[in-house]
């Protein structure tokens, strides 16, 4: 057996791990290799992850303090609002047609989360920046709070103290950055040198500082940021005091009321109801946040080419003549087949009236309706002054609107998509002409007239289903707005069409539902529907997309029989 020198053994105090023994040929090349892993993992650490950390708290403490200056200056400037709100109005149709085909409804929440998510990145970005090429980390913090002022300053609803939000924000941001950079542990040795010795029951390198109080301090910002957001939604009052106000109201009994026909709802498990709950009814707007408009200051403004101007306010409207009228609105955006449509029982009084009031000039042929938030939408004048019923809504199925819904007033008008007619929030009339303006979503593509495509769907049975051979319904609904549906065909693989059975149609204005009885043989089978108007027109098969003016093609479904 041979022994180390003496020499060895009194080096052993500045080798790694020193518990191992060591031989005439030096330290144990396995245990050497696992402390050089260890050292570049902590040296990684710190150069890489710590600094993000520091980076996402400071981030993390900024927001906050914004949310919590937006409360208190400017409530409808909240950074990610104004940020999020911008976005959607940049972004190309591709891009919004994409989000609701993925997301449906979830759209909005979608977002905020994907922006959440790209913040989180740059934030971390920004501390490694800070660190590395100082002072880059607060730089780009710094354009955060630029873009956050400049998305605030151009909103439709901006006002003097909309930009001090983001700019607020910024600073708090740059402002915990620097202070938590000064407090990140001191750096290792490059990577070349021999790792230094550790204490394996602390955190601290020689000469650092300890990692765990960095930590504290980083939590601690995250914590106050959170905090702070938390307390700017408290402040802002103005959303849960509309809330509060819309549940103490009581419509005035209608004039008029709208009955569902007995034979209008077929009972059919699985199938839409034939009016739709508010709870289950389709929300598609630009409204990142909902606009907390209080009916006490509301009023609507008709103005432009008319005779007279006409000012309305809440009271005025509510001592109007209120009737009762059950439509059907979708959203262009809805795919063949899709959920973004529904019925609803709507209380209100006709704009026809009010147009009428103002007096509009004989060459008008478009009214441009403007959302509290900034939102437009064109409506041909026509659609406005005819026979359907186009009104100014208060009331969705027996209660006030809803806050989503546009309370305290919108615009319901049969037989159009909801980009050109279904404004919510609706505080202005423009009567003007398509040559003269231009709205929301027709600056972005789409087409200036949207009446709704005829259309159908099968709602029940389920796609990919198993069925049992024999007697099985198929259901669903058909709508053509303003024009009504005369009938509904089943066609069962690539067999004959045959005709469904309808229900009895409310109205011309809203949707009906329709059953086929089908003897279902075994095997796989595909399902589809097809539609044929009051009119004549039979639904097309064309498949098109939902841009310029909605959707075509024939919704099917395939089933399994056993």
């Amino acid at each position: 057996m041979i022994l180390a020198p003496t020499g060895d053994i009194e080096e052993r105090a500045d080798a790694p791990c020193s518990a191992f023994p060591r031989g005439i040929l030096g330290p144990h090349p396995g245990v050497r290799a696992y402390a050089v892993r260890m050292h570049e993992t902590r040296r990684r650490t710190r150069r890489w992850l710590l600094p993000s950390a520091a980076g996402v708290a400071s981030v993390a403490f900024g927001a906050g303090v914004g949310q919590l200056a937006a409360a208190v200056l400017a409530p409808a400037a909240s950074p990610f609002v104004v940020v999020g709100a911008s976005l959607i109005d940049l972004a190309p149709p591709w891009a919004k047609d994409a989000a609701i085909a993925l997301f449906g409804t979830a759209d909005k929440a979608a977002l905020l989360i994907g922006i959440g998510l790209v913040l989180l990145a740059l934030a971390g970005a920004a501390g490694v920046l800070e660190v590395r090429r100082p002072p880059l980390g607060r730089v780009l913090i710094g354009l955060f709070g630029v873009v956050g002022a400049v998305a605030a300053s151009t909103r439709a609803n901006a006002s003097m103290l909309s930009p001090a939000p983001s700019a607020i924000a910024a600073i708090a941001g740059v402002l915990a950055l620097m202070f938590l950079v000064r407090r990140l542990p001191a750096a290792d040795a490059p990577a070349d040198e021999t790792p230094p010795v550790t204490d394996a029951a602390s955190d601290r390198p020689p000469g650092g500082v300890d990692r765990r109080r960095f930590l504290a301090w980083a939590g601690g910002a995250t914590a106050l940021g959170v905090l702070a957001a938390l307390g700017g939604s408290a402040l802002q009052a103005g959303a849960r005091a509309v809330t509060a106000v819309r549940e103490a109201i009581t419509l005035p009994k209608p004039t008029t009321t709208a009955a569902v026909p007995a034979g209008a709802e077929l009972g059919i498990d699985g199938l839409a109801p034939v009016v739709t709950p508010n709870g289950e009814f389709y929300r598609i707007d630009t409204a990142l946040a909902v606009p907390a408009v209080d009916p006490g200051t509301w009023s609507l403004r008709i103005h432009g080419m008319v005779d007279r101007e006409v000012t309305l306010t809440w009271d005025e409207l509510l001592a109007l003549p209120l009737a009762e009228s059950i439509t059907t609105l979708a959203c262009v955006s809805n795919e063949v087949g899709g959920g973004l449509i529904g019925n609803a029982v709507w209380l209100g009084y006709p704009i026809r009236e009010l147009l009428a009031r103002a007096g509009p000039a004989a060459d008008a042929d478009m009214v441009l309706s403007r959302s509290a938030d900034g939102f437009t939408a064109g409506t041909p004048i026509d659609a406005l002054t005819d026979d359907r019923d186009s009104i100014l809504a208060v009331g969705m199925n027996g209660e006030p609107l809803p806050v989503e819904h546009g309370f305290p007033v919108r615009m319901v008008v049969p037989g159009l998509y909801g980009y050109v007619s279904a404004t919510k929030w609706v505080v202005d009339l423009e009567v003007t002409r398509f040559d003269e303006a231009s709205a929301y979503w027709t600056d972005r593509g789409w087409s200036e007239r949207g009446p709704v495509k005829l259309s159908s769907r099968i709602d029940v049975p389920r796609s990919g289903q198993s069925l049992a051979a024999g007697p099985i319904v198929v259901a669903g609904v058909a709508w053509h707005q303003h024009v009504g549906v005369k009938g509904v065909e089943v066609q069962v693989d690539d067999g004959q069409w045959q005709d469904a059975t309808l229900a009895t149609a409310i109205s011309d204005d809203t949707w009906v539902q329709w059953r086929f009885e089908w003897d279902a043989t075994s095997g796989d089978h595909t399902l589809r529907v097809r539609a044929t108007g009051a009119d004549g027109d039979v639904q097309t098969s064309k498949r098109q997309g939902v841009v310029p003016d909605g959707a075509t093609g024939l919704h099917e479904r395939t089933v399994s029989v056993d």
